[in-house]
């Protein structure tokens, strides 16, 4: 049976944050609302619930989970090197609709799928996943849904896709955002755009030049 947290209410909120919290610790799977769209979410350094995430999605190994974090300091010790445009990106970006695939610290304990020496890392904009984050550390966070259905843009969506796979659902309306993150490779020279999403390309340009492959090719 899975637990449902009204987080309109601050004290049911309190208490949804807390128990949430504690439901990651364990290896459960807690869903909470992003900037972006809900989340499926999991303690990002168990491999065991990692893998009950991907399951609850249908999801293979070959589409690694994203890491979504509170602060600066927890990107760096997730991250192995922060490249200078990766920087500036969160600089500009951060708390925000961009995900960024970096190298991952080699040490750190964790699978979260075929993801070949790189994490994609974000922090989100919103209050109820931040105080997630802040309680949990580092979690592997993925769209609420089940694989190739459209994601949950709020609590009820998403327990309809996922069920009794989630042990605890916050509640915090319907998300603002309809569209997924940006998704920028940074572990390269140039920045790639991989996944056009919430922040478009012109804007990224706007901070530093960023490749694209839907870009329309350039008449000679």
């Amino acid at each position: 049976m899975n637990l449902v947290y009204d987080c309109s209410d601050d004290m049911e909120r309190e208490a949804g944050i807390k128990v949430a919290a504690s439901a990651v610790r364990r290896g459960a799977l807690v869903v909470m609302p992003t900037d972006t769209v809900y989340g499926i979410g999991a303690d990002a350094f168990s491999p065991e619930a990692v893998g009950k995430l991907l399951r609850a999605k249908g999801r293979g190994r070959d589409m690694p989970v994203p890491v979504l974090v509170a602060s600066r300091d927890a990107l760096y010790a997730v991250a192995d090197r922060l490249p200078e445009e990766a920087r500036q990106l969160v600089d500009a970006f951060w708390p925000g609709a961009l995900t960024l695939v970096l190298r991952h610290t080699p040490h750190l304990a964790w699978d979260l799928g075929d993801a070949r020496g790189t994490v994609a890392v974000r922090m989100p904009d919103h209050p109820i996943a931040l105080d997630v984050l802040r309680e949990t550390g580092p979690m592997a966070v993925s769209s609420a849904n089940r694989s190739g259905m459209p994601a949950a843009l709020d609590a009820e969506q998403a327990q309809k896709e996922l069920g009794d796979s989630v042990d605890v659902y916050l509640d915090g309306g319907p998300c603002a955002g309809s569209e997924p993150s940006t998704i920028v490779d940074v572990t390269g020279g140039t920045p790639r755009v991989l996944r056009r999403g919430a922040i478009s390309t012109e804007r990224l340009r706007e901070v530093l030049w960023v490749h694209d492959d839907e870009d329309p090719p350039v008449e000679a």
